[in-house]
């Protein structure tokens, strides 16, 4: 019976964890690190995102006892990571915004639903957004926060929280475009 280890719900897995029990610190971490490690990929990049998830966890542990059951679980532990992603990039001072509001509304309109890519591409194409763009973004887009809500988050007014998801946009726009153009010209070399 070696290497044997019991799987708990989700109430035993709190309860448990809380406790300081090992084997269930390791289930709860395996259950939710991957999608928890998108996540901070999204907000951070490649290099940082594993330490960034290994200190989101590490603060799961150790506030877990304020999870108080309500909601799931992984939308608790979705906004340590969040918030774990914003405050590494305001303390490696990686978070600019400017603000435009005449552009800003003027880019607003236009959809990038319609790109033929996969998700692995677009998120790729999301990293590669410079910090406060993707950082908008991510939590407009994605996280679904509002830009009064994003504004509070970052601590930047609802008008540049506008601009930088407009400017988002527009870049993303942009590499999609270039994208299509590249694929078009594969294609006609063939």
């Amino acid at each position: 019976m070696f290497g044997f280890k019991k799987k708990y719900s989700e109430q035993e897995l709190v309860e448990k964890c809380q406790k300081g029990n090992r084997n269930a610190q390791q289930q709860l971490y395996s259950q939710h690190s991957d999608k928890m490690l998108a996540i901070c990929l999204r907000y951070v990049g490649e290099f940082e995102a594993e330490d960034v998830l290994v200190n989101g966890f590490m603060k799961v542990f150790e506030k877990l006892n304020q999870f108080s059951g309500e909601g799931s679980l992984e939308g608790w532990i979705r906004r340590i990571m969040v918030n774990e992603s914003l405050m590494h990039l305001r303390k490696n001072k990686k978070m600019q915004f400017s603000s435009d509001l005449e552009s800003a509304e003027r880019e607003m309109s236009g959809d990038l639903a319609d790109a033929p890519l996969d998700a692995e591409e677009l998120l790729q194409l999301v990293q590669s957004l410079p910090d406060g763009y993707r950082m908008v973004f991510n939590l407009y887009a994605i996280e679904g926060f509002s830009h009064k809500e994003i504004a509070k988050k970052l601590t930047i007014s609802e008008g540049t929280s506008k601009s930088q998801l407009s400017k988002a946009r527009a870049m993303l726009r942009k590499m999609l475009e270039q994208n299509d153009e590249m694929t078009h010209k594969k294609i006609l070399m063939r």
